[in-house]
């Protein structure tokens, strides 16, 4: 939440935001896995990343 990582079950959005309202924010999720040798790849990044700017 605002640029940091929460736990789950402290993810929340108050029911009166404006994103929810008024459509004032967008949001995209993207699926982060480990690789075998420790680093870490974003699946399909390129478009999510399009996907989100064309939402905005």
């Amino acid at each position: 939440m605002d640029g940091h990582l929460v736990p789950y079950d402290q993810a929340n959005v108050h029911i009166l935001t404006h994103s929810l309202h008024y459509g004032l924010a967008v949001f995209e999720g993207m699926r982060c896995y480990k690789c075998d040798d420790g680093r870490s790849a974003i699946f399909r990044a390129n478009e999510h990343v399009r996907r989100l700017f064309d939402s905005a």
